[in-house]
């Protein structure tokens, strides 16, 4: 039994050794056929998990190959592989459990075969580097190729206009004020002229906000300008688009010396340029008249705005390469478009008869407690102003500084009732019309009733006859009236034309008043006396002047003139203007006039006794009217004398005119015009009177 039992042990080993033996046969290496077979399973293994491992394709790349991709093995590989584990014998007890484990395999699951679902990993690929080597080659010759263009468009194509655009941050434009003309009186001498100048402005966007109240006060003594002031200037300002204000008036018409201590000072922000200021030597001499400029030398009263397009000069400009400091820069570019100066204005005015005349006057008006006045000298002859002068007056230096009824010329726009020196004008239609002769009597009556207003003589009479110069030496509204009545309301009217009333002169001056007469239509009953009387008419000394200017010029009417000639800046000089003329009255008529208006002057009660000469024959008429405000007439008198000299061989023509708050022409203005005429004719050197004085009668 043991032996039996030994035997089957030793068979077992036996087989067993035979069967090591035939596997140690097949494998040389000595190794079973799963060993043989462990390599190939181990890299199986790990290509599943490099197929999981997402990093594993990149560090294959890094190891110095691309990833290998996975292949499947083809039948006939994997017939190999089973026909070299199949090779090995193989024990029955394990060949059988072999075989029931292969058909487990094969065997369908109950319920139907099902088909494993195979999902296929799509390892990440490294895209060709050739390919991206030639795009990144074309993107950087793109990007050259766009700069190098846009190089040679900066360089070459665009290069002149982006020049210009750099020379014109760097250049500076500032203008040349064309010099405003001169005016002038008839001498030469100078009434107002321009002298070079300096304006201040400030730039705010240049000055910090700290340095401004130090700037104002730096700048407020050179200015003459309160530091408060100059700082409002300088802040910043916002304009109505909500731009910032980058230039801002300080101060014009800045002395050259003012304008160099401020430029020497170099404070940021703060500029000094080229300007001109109005400068008027007399001050008041003939202000009304020339009247004044604005800072910005436009002309806005007299002659300075009704001459403007005379006066004003065209503007110029310089154009200049500035450094980053403002300095101009020697020998950059440079362009310069000359300024034009304007023409000078010569008047008719003579100054030193100016300045007495304008004496005169306002010594009389004040002495009155006048409130306003006026005298006009001019030539008989040619109609030439030769002096014209207002009061009060005011500085045209500082034209501001006074009130604006101050700057009114009123010689030629005061509208005014002339009175009685109206009256000259219906004796000459009168002795024109031949309705009375020089010698003429006329049988007068103390009062004479027109419409439901009673007229009466001032020198109270009985109805007695008067000779015309007695009338006129009188001034009696009856007897005018009485011939205003022979003449008809149209003669009267139409010689008031002829006069030169109720229209303007045209002498030149903005603000002339035309006055106003009344057509015949336009009379009332009341009218038939007082027009002729020289009521109910309004007239301007001006035209009173002009109008017995053409009695002293043999009976022509020269309108005014103001404005002599203008020169051109050549040097050249032209009349202004063509001065119009009419017949008013015939020579004789004229003449007989002359005669007949030295009655008031030379009778011992005339009217106008007081504006009698010692060594001149003088011819003229007082008048006592009111002055017309507003289209109403206001209170107080006004009080004229006009008449001419010397009466024998008239030269001279004088009116003077007051406003005052009583009083009549004779006593009021008679003497003015007397010591005006009297300093005309010395001036001018007028030989005296070879006569005496011609005795009149009054009464007949």
């Amino acid at each position: 039994m043991a032996d039996s039992s030994n035997k089957d042990r030793d068979r077992r080993r036996a087989g067993s050794d035979r069967g090591i033996g035939a596997a140690r046969r097949y494998n040389p290496r000595g190794q079973s056929v799963r060993d043989s077979g462990g390599d190939d399973h181990r890299r199986r293994v790990a290509n599943r998990r490099s197929e999981r491992d997402a990093f594993r394709p990149a560090l294959r790349l890094v190891e110095g190959g691309a990833a290998k991709q996975p292949t499947r093995r083809t039948a006939a590989a994997r017939e190999r592989t089973r026909r070299k584990v199949a090779a090995a014998p193989v024990p029955p007890s394990q060949a059988r459990s072999t075989r029931v484990r292969q058909a487990q395999r094969s065997r369908p699951p109950r319920g139907g075969p099902s088909q494993r679902r195979v999902i296929k990993r799509r390892l990440p690929r490294i895209g060709n580097p050739k390919r991206r080597l030639r795009i990144g080659t074309a993107m950087i010759l793109l990007v050259f190729i766009l700069v190098g263009g846009r190089l040679v468009q900066l360089q070459v194509t665009d290069a002149a206009a982006y020049a210009a655009d750099a020379l014109g941050q760097r250049l500076q434009e500032e203008m040349i004020p064309g010099s405003r003309g001169a005016i002038v009186d008839r001498n030469g001498n100078l009434l107002a002229f321009s002298a070079a100048a300096r304006y201040i402005f400030a730039d705010p966007t240049d000055i910090k906000d700290e340095d401004r109240e130090s700037v104002a006060q730096l700048l407020a003594p050179l200015l003459g300008m309160p530091a408060s002031t100059i700082l409002d200037k300088i802040s910043n300002r916002t304009r109505e688009d909500g731009s910032q204000s980058t230039f801002e008036y300080l101060a014009r018409g800045v002395d050259i010396s003012v304008g160099d201590t401020i430029t020497e000072l170099n404070i940021p922000g703060i500029h000094v340029a080229y300007d001109e200021r109005r400068e008027v030597p007399g001050h008041d001499l003939a202000a009304n008249i020339i009247g004044f400029t604005g800072t910005d030398t436009v002309g806005l009263a007299g002659l300075e705005s009704s001459c403007d397009k005379i006066l004003e000069g065209v503007n110029g400009e310089r154009t200049y390469e500035q450094s980053a400091s403002g300095q101009q820069i020697p020998g950059g570019f440079y362009r310069e478009e000359p300024a034009q100066p304007g023409s000078d204005v010569q008047l008719t005015l003579d100054s030193d008869l100016q300045y007495q005349v304008q004496r005169i006057l306002s010594e009389t008006v004040n002495a009155r407690d006048g409130k306003y006045g006026a005298a006009i000298v001019m030539d008989s002859a040619t109609g030439e102003v030769l002096a014209m002068a207002s009061s009060p007056g005011y500085d045209a230096a500082d034209p501001l500084d006074y009130d604006s009824q101050r700057w009114i010329d009123w010689g030629s726009s005061a509208v005014v009732d002339p009175g009685s020196s109206h009256k000259a004008l219906v004796v000459g239609a009168a002795l024109e019309e031949g309705i009375i002769e020089r010698d003429s009597l006329l049988t007068v009556a103390p009062t004479i009733v027109k419409g439901d207003v009673t007229f009466e003589d001032s020198h109270y009479h009985p109805e007695t006859p008067m000779t015309v110069a007695g009338i006129l030496a009188h001034s009696s509204n009856v007897g005018t009236i009485m011939m205003a009545d022979e003449l008809g309301a149209q003669t009267v009217y139409e010689y008031q034309q002829l006069f030169g009333l109720g229209q303007p002169t045209g002498i030149g001056i903005a603000a002339e008043a035309s006055g106003l007469v009344q057509p015949p239509a336009n009379w009332s009953g009341t009218s038939y006396g007082s027009i002729p009387i020289g009521h109910g008419v309004t007239v301007t000394p001006l035209q009173m002047a002009a109008g017995y200017a053409a009695i002293a010029n043999d009976g022509v009417y020269n309108q005014p003139t103001l404005v002599k000639s203008i020169v051109d800046p050549d040097g050249t000089s032209k009349p202004y203007g063509d001065p119009q003329s009419h017949r008013v009255f015939s020579s004789q008529t004229a003449k007989d006039l002359q005669y007949l208006l030295q009655a008031p002057v030379s009778v011992p009660d005339g009217t106008g006794a007081d504006a009698a000469l010692d060594n001149y024959l003088v011819a003229g008429k007082t008048g006592t009217g009111l002055l017309v405000e507003d289209g109403e007439y206001a209170p107080g008198e006004v009080a004229n004398f006009v008449g001419f000299a010397p009466a024998d061989n008239p030269r001279y023509t004088v009116a003077v005119f007051a406003y005052t708050p009583g009083g009549g022409g004779g006593t009021v203005t008679g003497e003015a015009f007397g010591d005006i005429m009297e300093f005309t004719l010395g001036h001018y050197r007028v030989p005296p009177s070879g006569t005496e004085p011609t005795q009149f009668a009054v009464y007949g």
